[in-house]
């Protein structure tokens, strides 16, 4: 198991100082009509066929490391899996002060620093990670990987296969387990046998969940974990959500059935992807939100009785274009299936009494208008872990990305959760 440096060459430290935050909608901000030309007519760059982080691109902020070959759950092998992750702060020479983090679905390891060279987006959790912050990069070291599957450096479909080729299409099914296996051989590669904290939320939650059992199992300490906006199993709602974003990209005649790398810009499988993230995107939002901010206005300049937009419309298209440039189609349809592979009682008894083996000190937030992962799901976390402190939820009016906003919540919890730990 290698360690590189952010260029893939090996033997650099393991040590280096180095998606995305959506602020609360200011009231000059909220949409509303107004004369002039229809506001699609602007024109736009081409969109990528994909914008992975691939073999040659600036490596930015990231570290390397290699960590091996892989049985997967679903069957067959990964062989040479390689880790694209950051890290801030220092390791304390006892190896006490380890934080994992973990991020959602379009997330990356890019957890603080500006975007530029090598980094599409500035980092997405800035409020809650460096010095000063809740969690404290002058007293934690800081450790977050791009998670398996992903698009920006770690082994996933825009990755070469052994036959030089990107997988694309052949990319194997992986599972949450999966992920978190990888993650076991990083922390291992950096000499890790002991988290302080492992803390994600979304998606980056449910391996939070598998890190407190299989981290202990596998030799690694896991002290504490923050398991915010999340579920122990995958719900029939959050399956039946994916469902059409799946869809809506192999759907796409672009896809190419995962084969599209090779394509020139504009003739990737965007359309789908960006569908996929406008279904997304609705379940991360309220519905009074949405309400409020947009409700029945028309986009500025576009009339919706003939081929125009509401504004809400305008905004869904918004993201679903943004996610196109800074994401990849294949790792979305990956890490979807990924979670919904995701059941911390799968072969452990079920979830009440896998959730009865977690030894950790644990924290549980929810935000109290996520219609996604509904806070009664993190409620069942919190009642059923042994050591979990009670239910926190955050109140807001963003929903589920409500993690993403609120900080002023969100982060004196966390701040509260690791000063009692210095005090135990």
């Amino acid at each position: 198991m290698a360690i590189l440096d952010g260029r893939g060459a090996p033997g650099a430290p393991a040590v280096q100082w180095s998606a995305m935050t959506l602020p609360p909608p200011s009231a000059s901000s909220r949409p509303h009509a107004r004369r002039g030309s229809d506001s699609r007519a602007r024109a736009k760059a081409p969109v990528p066929a994909t914008a992975a982080w691939r073999e040659g691109d600036d490596a930015g902020a990231r570290l390397f490391a290699d960590v091996g070959t892989f049985d997967l759950e679903a069957g067959g092998r990964l062989p040479d899996v390689r880790v694209a992750y950051e890290t801030w702060g220092t390791l304390a020479p006892d190896g006490s002060n380890a934080v994992l983090v973990l991020h959602a679905l379009t997330g990356d390891s890019h957890v603080v620093g500006p975007a530029g060279p090598g980094h599409l987006s500035a980092g997405w959790w800035e409020a809650m990670v460096g010095p000063g912050a809740p969690i404290d990069t002058d007293r934690y070291f800081v450790v977050a990987p791009n998670v398996l599957g992903g698009c920006q450096g770690t082994t996933g479909p825009a990755s070469a296969a052994p036959d030089g080729r990107p997988w694309g299409g052949r990319f194997p099914r992986i599972t949450t387990r999966d992920q978190v296996a990888v993650e076991i051989e990083l922390a291992r590669a950096l000499g890790i046998s002991s988290w302080a904290l492992v803390i994600g939320a979304s998606m980056g939650g449910l391996r939070v969940l598998e890190w407190a059992i299989l981290g202990p199992e596998s030799g690694i300490s896991v002290e504490s974990v923050a398991v915010i906006a999340s579920a122990a199993q995958t719900s029939g709602d959050q399956i039946a959500w994916a469902h059409p974003q799946i869809g809506a990209i192999r759907a796409d005649p672009q896809f190419r059935g995962g084969d599209y790398y090779d394509v020139p810009d504009d003739q990737g499988p965007h359309v789908g992807l960006g569908i996929a993230r406008q279904i997304a995107h609705a379940t991360y939002r309220s519905a009074r939100e949405l309400d409020e901010r947009f409700g029945r206005l028309p986009q500025g300049g576009e009339d919706p009785f003939t081929d125009g937009r509401y504004a809400v419309q305008s905004y869904l298209d918004h993201h679903g274009d943004k996610l196109s440039r800074r994401f990849d189609a294949n790792s979305y349809v990956v890490l979807t299936e990924s979670m919904l592979t995701h059941d911390l009682g799968r072969d452990r008894g079920g979830v009440d009494e896998a959730l009865g083996q977690i030894t950790a000190r644990t924290l549980v937030v929810a935000v109290d208008t996520d219609r996604l992962f509904l806070p009664e799901d993190s409620a069942r976390i919190a009642q059923k872990v042994p050591g979990a402190q009670p239910l926190r939820l955050l109140h807001s009016e963003f929903g589920h990305d409500g993690f993403l906003i609120e900080f002023d919540q969100l982060g004196p919890i966390v701040t509260q959760f690791l000063a009692e730990r210095a005090q135990v």
